[in-house]
């Protein structure tokens, strides 16, 4: 790698979590131009989810659950 790009990666994976996902975020978003028709399916789907959850039609699953059955599963 060059000298200059170990500084940035250096200095990015220093940020908090939150900041990391946004550098991550923004440096693809450069690579893959966003489609606005694909982002506006996904808000689409994001907003019926929430409102299933808000609702009570649908119950969330507790992340350490879902990693579990996911180690399970291909514990196999």
């Amino acid at each position: 790698m060059m000298h200059g790009m170990v500084e940035i990666i250096d200095e990015a994976a220093a940020l908090p979590v939150e900041k990391r996902a946004m550098v991550v975020d923004s440096l693809l978003r450069s690579m893959n131009a966003p489609d606005p028709e694909t982002d506006r399916q996904w808000a689409s789907v994001a907003k019926r989810r929430l409102d299933e959850l808000r609702s009570g039609r649908v119950k969330a699953v507790p992340g350490d659950e879902v990693f579990a059955r996911v180690r399970a599963r291909f514990a196999r």
